[in-house]
């Protein structure tokens, strides 16, 4: 499995909420990240759904910069 099928297969979350917008974001603003941004995005979807509903809602914070950006990018690309 490459890099693009896994991380499409990590989109899928148990919250269809999250996997539209997880899924629009890969297939949008993924390509555009640079690498610290893809790596902070696979990183992302390494945590638990309500983490990452938390995050992408400006519930919670990350000290991670990297998932910190692709959190912006997700927000911004999705006009949160």
């Amino acid at each position: 499995m490459n890099g693009t099928s896994r991380l499409r297969w990590l989109c899928r979350r148990g919250m269809k909420e999250l996997d539209v917008l997880l899924s629009r974001f890969l297939d949008r603003g993924y390509p555009a990240l640079d690498e610290a941004g893809q790596r902070g995005f696979a990183r992302l979807l390494e945590r638990q759904d309500p983490e990452i509903y938390a995050l992408l809602t400006g519930r919670a914070d990350t000290d991670d910069p990297e998932i910190d950006c692709a959190v912006q990018r997700i927000r911004s690309d999705a006009g949160l």
